[in-house]
């Protein structure tokens, strides 16, 4: 994955926040949309382009378009910053591959105490039964 051209592909637009804030809100673009074209893309091959879809499917749209947006800040440039830490974090970890998991034999003495601690409890239970003649 090379970062800067990651960083070239990706498209901005600034536009108004919603919700009550006043006179700011009403008259600054601060919340920032963040686009990301993944079938157009030349910063990944075509297995990482592979990877990202099948991890990403959920926040993708029909187009392979991811959509990320931010209003957290009063600032359009902190908000820019924002989305885009937030987009290389989703990023990476959609390509992390995870290890396999190793299925393990449960030893034989774990196996036995088990047996041997509901022996037990088997017969404080008894003992506590009135006797039956």
């Amino acid at each position: 994955m090379n970062r800067e051209k990651l960083l070239s592909e990706l498209q901005f637009k600034a536009v108004r926040s919603s919700g009550a804030g006043g006179q700011n809100v009403n008259k600054v673009s601060s919340k920032v949309v963040l686009s990301f074209d993944l079938k157009i893309s030349t910063a990944f091959s075509e297995e990482e382009k592979e990877l990202l879809l099948a991890k990403l499917e959920n926040k993708l749209t029909k187009e392979q378009v991811l959509i990320l947006s931010c209003d957290e800040d009063r600032s359009q440039l902190r908000n820019k910053e924002i989305v885009i830490k937030r987009f290389l974090l989703i990023v990476e970890g959609a390509l992390k591959v995870e290890k396999p998991r190793k299925a393990t034999k449960i030893p034989r003495s774990v196996i036995e105490k088990r047996l041997k601690e509901k022996r037990n409890q088997s017969d404080i239970k008894q003992s506590r039964q009135k006797p039956k003649f």
